[in-house]
């Protein structure tokens, strides 16, 4: 498998040059995001030498040797000694590969940090568990590094696609392309919403595979997701709390609620089960805020949010029951744009991965129209300085945007350049300002 350039790498820089042997980077991320590779190569490019300890696959002598861990001469020798590595002082690394499997790994961070001897990588997922951390002092020697599924931009290093630095240098011309150039562009966006981010579904596009081998990757990656869950809480209620995430987006709502899929009453325990979906980091909350005119992380309102999975291609996937026969079909449409069905909340998933991986927390808006039963919703809340930026996000050219309109006039003092999200080559009408789905990385990057 080919080694990708990923963002977490340059991470990885930046804390070894200003925060190691003072604290461990600590890798966080869903299952098959790429951590694993990501550390290892770090360490290997580096360091003098590496010792690797992967708690999934791990021999028992490696394990009894934290019963030393007091006697840290002897906890090295015996680690060099098991692996045949020579580490060196400030020149060497240890890397702890999925290190929620054996928390008193973790908790040893702590003394292995204050030693100051090597520095320390730790990979972990589903790292917040409870039973993960269940009777152990978690360090505060962690230097917390989160990894998504690749980003456009890193998709488009993988792909050899140049044009990424092209579509920044066009966005800050805040001019339109032209019908023909968007169309084009929109497409090669549409590959990555069908493909995501997941580096096995990402390898299996670069190696030529056809969608339906695409599809039977990323479907292998939500089966292991499925039986994850499982081995957290054996109902299997948190599975399909993951599994109706599509379907509660596809309702006029939107609004995601537990006993919907669950299909029974809410409990306490289906709470826990739902914190546990959360700690995954396999999905993406994104929350009501009561009053958009202060911190929106202030006023988040707990109990009103949407979910979205964090890769687009494992959206894609979970939205068609795709068979080998009719996978090289629905794609096919998905690229050119003409399935017959309304896939916004597909591009609004897009929207929520950009905006996840930039480490921000998405935020939405619902107020109640005056004098009806329906409401107003605005998809997210961007905060730039005092001000809030509105998005709506659809999937075709409509430029209907009256939950926008009324944002602006409700909130006119806290209001800043309201966008509006679609297909759509860059535009405006009167204060709002179209923009096409692969500028939105861009908008980011100026707040």
């Amino acid at each position: 498998m080919s080694v990708f350039k990923r963002k977490a790498f340059y991470a990885l820089k930046d804390w070894k040059e200003n925060f190691a042997p003072h604290y461990a980077a600590l890798l966080e991320g869903a299952r098959r995001v790429g951590k694993s590779t990501i550390a290892e190569e770090f360490a290997k490019e580096n360091y003098r030498s590496f010792i690797k300890i992967d708690f999934a696959n791990v021999e028992p002598e490696v394990l009894s040797a934290f019963d030393d861990i007091a006697k840290l001469d002897i906890f090295f020798l015996r680690l060099q000694t098991i692996t045949g590595i020579t580490l060196y002082p400030r020149e060497s690394a240890i890397v702890f590969d999925e290190i929620q499997l054996f928390p008193k790994a973790r908790q040893a961070i702590k003394y292995l940090v204050a030693d100051g001897r090597y520095d320390y990588i730790e990979t972990g997922s589903l790292i917040s568990i409870k039973k993960n951390v269940k009777d152990i002092v978690i360090p505060s020697e962690e230097h917390k590094i989160p990894v998504y599924p690749m980003d456009y931009e890193e998709f488009m290093w993988a792909t050899g696609n140049t044009t990424y630095n092209l579509l920044r240098q066009l966005y800050k011309t805040n001019k339109s392309v032209g019908n023909d150039v968007n169309r084009k562009l929109m497409r090669d966006f549409r590959i990555y919403i069908a493909v995501g981010g997941m580096p096995q579904a990402v390898q299996a596009y670069i190696d030529g595979k056809n969608f339906s081998f695409i599809d039977a990757v990323k479907r292998s990656i939500i089966d292991l997701y499925i039986d994850d869950f499982k081995k957290i809480d054996s109902s299997g209620l948190i599975g399909k709390m993951y599994k109706s995430i599509p379907s509660q987006l596809a309702t006029k709502k939107k609004r995601y609620v537990i006993s919907k899929a669950t299909q029974k009453r809410q409990t306490n325990r289906d709470v826990e089960r739902f914190s546990d979906l959360l700690d995954s980091k396999t999905v993406i909350p994104c929350y009501n805020t009561k009053n958009p005119s202060s911190a929106l992380s202030q006023t988040q309102d707990d109990d009103t949010f949407k979910l979205y999975l964090s890769d687009t291609g494992l959206f894609v996937t979970m939205i068609f029951e795709i068979s080998s026969k009719s996978g090289e079909n629905i794609y096919a449409k998905l690229l050119s744009d003409k399935l017959p069905c309304d896939l916004g909340y597909l591009y609004e998933n897009a929207a929520a991965q950009i905006i996840a991986c930039t480490n921000r927390t998405p935020y939405y808006h619902t107020w109640e129209k005056e004098g009806s039963t329906h409401y107003y919703e605005v998809d997210f809340l961007l905060q730039t300085g005092s001000k809030i930026i509105p998005v709506e996000v659809k999937s075709s050219s409509n430029k209907k945007h009256e939950s926008i309109d009324e944002f602006c006039r409700k909130y006119s003092k806290q209001t800043e350049r309201p966008l509006l999200i679609s297909q759509k080559d860059a535009g405006n009408e009167g204060q709002i300002l179209f923009k096409p789905l692969y500028m939105l990385p861009f908008i980011l990057e100026d707040l």
